[in-house]
């Protein structure tokens, strides 16, 4: 992973060298708590300890310093100890979003293609994003197959669904080490459907919902498919179906977890679909200010529900504004918990232009993507505070001078945990199907 303007801070003295202009400089500082004699002396269980708490990037640079850190990622001792006390990180990956229009061309050009170097495949890269350091990162995803696109993602796993309509093929990847697991193929046909993904240390939850392809030109939102498996030997092979409510469009492609509940926008008019995992079934729960909502989005924070959208609403002297909302205990109200600035706000429009834009949340951060645009806003529930971001560096165009990341590098975003253990997938070992297990 490569690093956007890194910044390290010293927390106490010590020796270190530094090079600059072509001279070397060495700046020795005595200090009793950097000596050497008792660093060297550390049991080495402490020293692992005191590793599981580095962020990704700090410990994959630390897996250089000697043979024994390199081999602590192959170690299991190491790996249950980083499983019980590993701090949790709040971050976002972000890939370059895949349009319909893109993937229809796409498509078009290989059906077409005389076998040239020009149809392959590019790399598949994401950006990670790291909203406490406010740091980006690059990192590569080289042993996913082309035709792949990222769909949901939970527990430190990415799910990658299959871009060809008919049954959908869902892979597991856990992008720090590289592993990719398949799941067995849905037993539907479908398009474009949305996709809810629900980790814990002992179950994985799959289900996949709408677009449902009733015909080889026209598709409806009509069932949904899930599929489960847990420590406890219960698994059920997108054998549990149920029903979508009548008339929903799913036009967003992704859901939201939060206890045990995937959340879905529905469209024209807007609300918000629940489904329940332990009871398979679905509840419409009406938006707030539907009839004057643009670009609504659903993100989790700290176990909640919010809602992030502007509101266009002209009538009674209410000024434009973009709001967040969090769903109740009750499962069906709305709570107004925080306004963007007026201020930054008229800022905002400006650069949006009626583009739109999408949320994603993770924690206590939310991040605010301007659609077309290589621009950005992060917001820290706690501290109330807003921020734009700078650019991630490594898409290509967001230099370019006009301000965005072109037609085919915008961002479409994922809360994401970084994990370098994710043992769950080893469930997926018990069963004895005709489909493939990746492993980097």
């Amino acid at each position: 992973m490569e690093a956007f303007n890194p910044s390290m801070t010293i927390p106490f003295s010590y020796t270190f060298t530094s090079t600059s202009g072509g001279s070397t400089t060495s700046h020795t500082i005595t200090s009793p708590w950097m000596d050497p004699r008792i660093w060297s002396k550390l049991p080495s269980r402490l020293l692992d300890r005191v590793l599981t708490f580095l962020p990704p990037p700090a410990f994959f640079r630390a897996r250089c310093v000697c043979k024994r850190w390199y081999a602590l990622l192959f170690s299991n001792t190491f790996l249950e100890l980083y499983i019980q006390v590993s701090p949790r990180h709040h971050w976002f990956l972000f890939f370059k979003h895949k349009t319909l229009k893109s993937y229809i061309y796409r498509n078009n050009n290989n059906n077409n293609n005389d076998g040239s170097s020009e149809t392959r495949a590019t790399a598949f890269e994401g950006y990670l994003f790291d909203p406490c350091d406010v740091t980006w990162y690059r990192i590569s995803f080289p042993l996913i197959p082309s035709g792949f696109s990222p769909a949901s993602s939970s527990g430190g796993l990415i799910c990658l669904i299959s871009d060809e309509a008919g049954a959908k093929t869902l892979i597991l990847c856990n992008p720090l080490i590289g592993t990719l697991t398949q799941l067995p193929p849905t037993l539907r046909p479908r398009l474009f459907p949305s996709i809810g993904l629900k980790i814990s240390p002992s179950s994985i939850d799959v289900s996949v919902a709408g677009d449902d392809l009733i015909s080889p030109y026209a598709v409806k939102n009509l069932s949904t498919e899930s599929f489960h498996i847990d420590a406890g030997g219960f698994y059920s092979l997108w054998g549990t179906t149920s029903s979508l409510p009548r008339l929903c469009s799913l036009e967003s492609g992704r859901m939201i977890c939060v206890q045990s509940k995937f959340y879905c926008m529905n469209y024209s008019p807007f609300s918000v679909l629940s489904y329940d995992i332990s009871s398979n079934t679905w509840i419409n729960i009406q938006a707030p200010m539907r009839r004057f909502l643009r670009s609504p989005s659903l993100v989790e924070s700290r176990g909640k529900l919010v809602l992030v959208a502007a509101v266009e609403k002209s009538k009674l002297n209410v000024p434009k504004s973009l709001r967040l909302w969090g769903l109740q205990s009750c499962g069906t109200a709305w709570v107004e918990i925080e306004r963007m600035p007026q201020q930054l706000y008229l800022q905002f429009t400006e650069l949006e232009a009626g583009n739109g834009f999408e949320s994603v949340g993770h924690g206590e951060f939310i991040v605010i993507m301007i659609r077309g645009s290589d621009k950005a806003l992060l917001f820290d529930i706690f501290m109330k505070r807003w921020q734009w971001i700078p650019p991630c560096p490594y898409v290509h165009g967001c230099n370019g001078g006009g301000g965005g990341y072109g037609a085919d590098g915008e961002l479409h975003g994922f809360a994401y945990e970084p994990r370098i253990a994710t043992p769950v997938t080893a469930l997926l070992d018990q069963l004895t199907l005709p489909f493939q297990s990746f492993s980097g």
